[in-house]
């Protein structure tokens, strides 16, 4: 009998909980997986924005016009008179077949994105949508970069506030001020301070100290774009990540610090040993949170490089609005999303914050 009134019991609980959850997850059923659903369906479709064409059912066609790539050997061009390979007077190496001429151009027209030699032997990587794997490289290597500048640094400055020393609350204060800027505005900020010419500020600091013969062009210089976006989102976002490092750091007890002390652990045994492992969950939630920001990265590579140097989002934005390829421009949303859930697991994998049965 008092195991019948248990399951009963038990069994009314169970409802309950459930009828309790029930808003909850209707709400998260429409606002967050019923449109995941829709951009899942239309990455499938070759929907138009802002058209009244009849959508059409074409499967994964979008996604390998995006992802679509092929490696093809290329072969020295041979003198039909000597049947000797050709070489170039200038470089001193041999003339190659023209990457255009090797891409295959169906069912699909391949582009050239980059020639590599391995071993002796020359290759081009041929792409369907070059500017997508080109976005995507930017995007992955403004990530990585600029997450991890942005971990070392926010480390370093939130072990500084956490201590104690005199004006400790005005230096918290002061740190969140490039966090509080807009993004919007900042970048217009650095777009002044970048300008190739003696208006802008580190032009005219190099040339000050005769770093430099000549201005550069920040902003327009390929190779120097990606640095500047980094130098940017790094000087933005280190005070958020130093913000939910500090808060991991103040639920980290005093007394372990002073019982290492006694047992004659220095700062960077106690670093170590305490306060790196304790501060692991922090640091996957300053992580994936980071990581989920630069992965989608839009505002500053649109205000600072506009359609000169992609990022996976701005390339999504110029799909949509500059060509109105909805369905093209849904399936970019979809691998932003599976690409930003891999991050997020491999963060939570590698840190070691997985929630015990003890715990």
């Amino acid at each position: 009998m008092k195991n019948n009134k248990r399951s009963d019991l038990a069994k009314r609980e169970e409802l309950t909980a459930y009828k309790l959850l029930l808003p909850a997850l209707i709400i998260l059923l429409v606002i967050a997986i019923y449109p995941l659903g829709q951009v899942f369906y239309t990455s499938l479709t070759d929907r138009q924005f802002a058209s009244g064409q009849e959508t059409e059912f074409i499967g994964f066609d979008n996604y390998r016009r995006l992802l679509s790539v092929t490696v093809q050997k290329l072969e020295p061009v041979i003198d039909e008179t000597t049947n000797h390979p050709i070489l170039d007077n200038e470089t001193g190496d041999f003339v190659y077949e023209r990457p255009i001429d090797v891409l295959p151009r169906e069912p699909i027209r391949y582009r050239e994105y980059r020639t590599f030699t391995i071993m002796g032997n020359r290759y081009v990587l041929g792409a369907t949508d070059v500017d997508f794997i080109e976005a995507i490289k930017n995007t992955v290597v403004f990530t990585v970069i600029s997450v991890f500048l942005e971990l070392i640094l926010g480390l370093g400055i939130a072990l500084v506030v956490n201590s104690n020393f005199k004006g400790k609350g005005i230096t918290r204060t002061a740190m969140l001020i490039p966090w509080a800027v807009i993004t919007v505005v900042s970048a217009r900020m650095w777009e002044w301070m970048l300008a190739p010419n003696r208006t802008g500020m580190f032009n005219m600091l190099l040339d000050r100290f005769d770093l430099i013969e000549n201005n550069i062009a920040f902003l327009s210089n390929s190779s120097f774009q990606l640095p500047a976006m980094i130098a940017v989102d790094v000087w933005k976002t280190t005070p958020f990540m130093a913000l939910l490092l500090l808060a991991g750091l103040q639920t980290i007890p005093e007394e372990l610090y002073e019982a290492a002390s006694i047992d004659g652990a220095g700062p960077v045994k106690q670093f170590l040993s305490i306060t790196f492992p304790l501060l692991k969950p922090a640091m996957a939630v300053a992580l994936i949170f980071r990581t989920l920001d630069a992965l989608r990265v839009f505002d500053v590579f649109q205000v600072l490089l506009g359609q000169s140097q992609y990022s996976m989002a701005t390339y999504n934005y110029f799909q949509l609005i500059g060509n109105r390829n909805m369905g093209l421009a849904s399936a970019i949303g979809v691998i932003i999303f599976i690409i930003i859930f891999g991050f997020a697991i491999i963060y939570i994998k590698s840190l070691g914050v997985e929630m015990d049965e003890t715990s």
